[in-house]
């Protein structure tokens, strides 16, 4: 599937999760993952687009899912979601002040940039990288890490577990001075010709191709 990424998508350096290119966005976690992947793939998916929930019980309960909490913050609270649908577009990017974990419960991309190529508010999309998940696959992305919802890799669309610390990306009680800050531990920035998140309140600032998985 890779080596048919790489050649459909020739402007967009694809790379592995195991290649050394991604050593300076996350890490590898090696887990069984199938109890979690199994769980995932009986939760509802939208029929069209895409779908964050930030917090699912199902998921929450499991018995791997305490290793999911000890690996990320030490055994601190943290809240274990989905996000699924249907995607194939970079669109935004987004950084936490802390690390996320992802499950990949389907084959999926990654398009990922780093927080510190930023030029105050504004980046480039020249700069991002995407790495590909085979399904069951887990990895920690660092909170230095641009990211935002994964790419299908098939007709079928994507799903993904997400661990977060416990209420992030849940709304503001309060207008936040940072002109970034879209909701709680979530930094965004849009691409300059999203209308839709521009129409949100996120500011647009990514500049160049908005780059679109071919499959």
């Amino acid at each position: 599937m890779i080596t048919k990424l790489q050649s459909n998508n020739p402007e967009l350096k694809i790379y592995s999760i195991h290649d050394d290119a991604f050593k300076k966005y996350g890490q590898v976690i090696h887990m069984d993952t199938k109890e979690i992947v199994s769980a995932c793939e009986k939760l509802e998916a939208p029929n069209e687009g895409s779908r964050y929930i930030a917090s699912v019980s199902e998921l929450e309960n499991l018995s791997c899912s305490e290793k999911l909490r000890e690996i990320l913050f030490g055994g601190c609270e943290a809240q274990i979601g989905i996000c699924n649908g249907f995607n194939r577009d970079m669109n935004a990017l987004e950084y936490h002040k802390s690390s996320e974990i992802n499950v990949a419960v389907t084959p999926l991309v990654l398009l990922l940039g780093l927080e510190y190529d930023m030029n105050g508010m504004e980046y480039d999309s020249g700069k991002v990288e995407a790495f590909y998940l085979e399904k069951g696959d887990a990895v920690e992305v660092f909170g230095t890490s641009l990211h935002y919802c994964p790419c299908q890799v098939a007709d079928t669309g994507f799903s993904s577990v997400v661990v977060l610390p416990k209420n992030t990306n849940t709304p503001l009680e309060k207008e936040m001075d940072d002109r970034l800050i879209f909701a709680k531990n979530k930094w965004i920035i849009c691409h300059e010709n999203n209308e839709r998140l521009i129409g949100r309140g996120v500011y647009p600032g990514i500049h160049g191709e908005n780059y679109k998985v071919k499959y």
